[in-house]
């Protein structure tokens, strides 16, 4: 993907973030996955499917398992993939790692609100997905978020 091709992506996904239903224990977060064709192959957004659901975990819901497009996409996300959980077992960065999906690209890293140190991207990272933070994106993914910061 070129570097418009990135940001068209990552703020299709802020968009999608706004479309969440408000919580105050959870932020609202939009994920896009694109293929290598720059198909899109699925979105989600936070508590889309149920009131746990976290983004990534709703696009990749909605693609059969073992889908052979997951090996060559990438998943843009408002916010960096969840490297702890406790509402589900599996965190998303587990679920981005097991569908074989090789690269990540964030507006935001998740600040220390509701978990000290997001490891998603250490876990990602761990497991060889290539990682990207497009910080020219963040404020918009914060903005989304504004009643949970202060």
């Amino acid at each position: 993907m070129t570097a418009s091709e990135d940001l068209r992506w990552l703020g299709r996904a802020v968009e999608l973030s706004r479309l969440c239903p408000p919580s105050e224990t959870a932020f609202s977060v939009g994920a896009v996955i694109v293929g290598a064709d720059g198909e899109v192959l699925s979105e989600g957004y936070s508590r889309e499917l149920d009131a746990v659901c976290h983004a990534e975990e709703a696009a990749l819901a909605k693609l059969p398992d073992g889908d052979p497009r997951l090996r060559t996409a990438t998943v843009y996300s408002s916010l960096e993939p969840c490297g702890q959980r406790a509402s589900r077992p599996l965190t998303c960065a587990q679920r981005i790692i097991a569908a074989g999906i090789p690269r990540v690209v964030v507006a935001w890293r998740e600040p220390d609100l509701f978990v000290t140190a997001c490891q998603g991207t250490a876990l990602l990272t761990g497991a060889g997905v290539t990682v990207e933070e497009l910080p020219e994106l963040s404020e918009d993914a914060r903005a989304v978020n504004a009643h949970l910061l202060g």
